[in-house]
């Protein structure tokens, strides 16, 4: 009998860490911050070096670092994935006045901050691999803290039907360093009616 009860109290450990393993990632807390991190590293360099960074030579010269966010997994979400059944071309405002199609595929269903929301997953027409979303948003954030004209985010499908929301990777779009950009503006669908105190700020030369 005690070898039954212990039998089931190891499986029924295993079923736990295994669960807490899918949900995480299988990274602790600091290795999770690390990522998150490197990523921010990566985007800092990208701006300040490389050819195709929305900064000026001038700006270049005086960025030292992305302005962000202090890391909060609370805005690291698991998502449900509702698919569109007809998924519609949309077009997107641009901030110089043009369009830009993308691909309605899906919603993304979550909780967060002890409230339900649904934002509406896009995808490139050019996109390949179909794993692969791009989410724009604004919150409560966008015109103060954050920039007014939205926040993005590049997703990757994880789950059969989920998919992993980190607002922590947040980022200004080009025209947020460079009025001569133009970038997607979000949609009515991805505007939410809360702050998302995460990720990239507003950027100050």
């Amino acid at each position: 009998m005690k070898q039954k009860q212990l039998l089931l109290s190891g499986v029924g450990l295993v079923v736990l860490v295994t669960f807490i393993y899918m949900f995480t990632g299988g990274e602790s807390t600091a290795g999770y911050q690390e990522s998150v991190l490197s990523e921010r590293e990566k985007q800092f360099k990208f701006l300040k070096f490389n050819d195709e960074s929305p900064l000026t030579a001038v700006q270049k010269r005086s960025f030292d670092s992305l302005n962000c966010f202090p890391i909060d997994e609370k805005f690291r979400v698991r998502a449900r994935m509702v698919p569109l059944q007809n998924k519609e071309l949309l077009e997107i405002p641009m901030t110089d006045g043009s369009k830009e199609r993308y691909l309605k595929h899906s919603y993304a269903e979550f909780e967060i901050a002890g409230t339900s929301q649904r934002l509406l997953l896009l995808q490139s027409i050019n996109e390949v691999d179909k794993k692969n979303f791009f989410l724009p948003f604004a919150d409560e954030t966008s015109g103060g803290l954050t920039y007014g004209g939205g926040r993005y985010l590049n997703l990757r499908q994880d789950g059969l039907n989920s998919i992993t929301i980190d607002f922590n990777l947040a980022y200004n779009p080009y025209c947020a360093y460079n009025p001569d950009f133009a970038c997607p503006i979000p949609p009515k669908e991805n505007v939410l009616t809360i702050p998302i105190e995460a990720g990239e700020k507003n950027y100050k030369e």
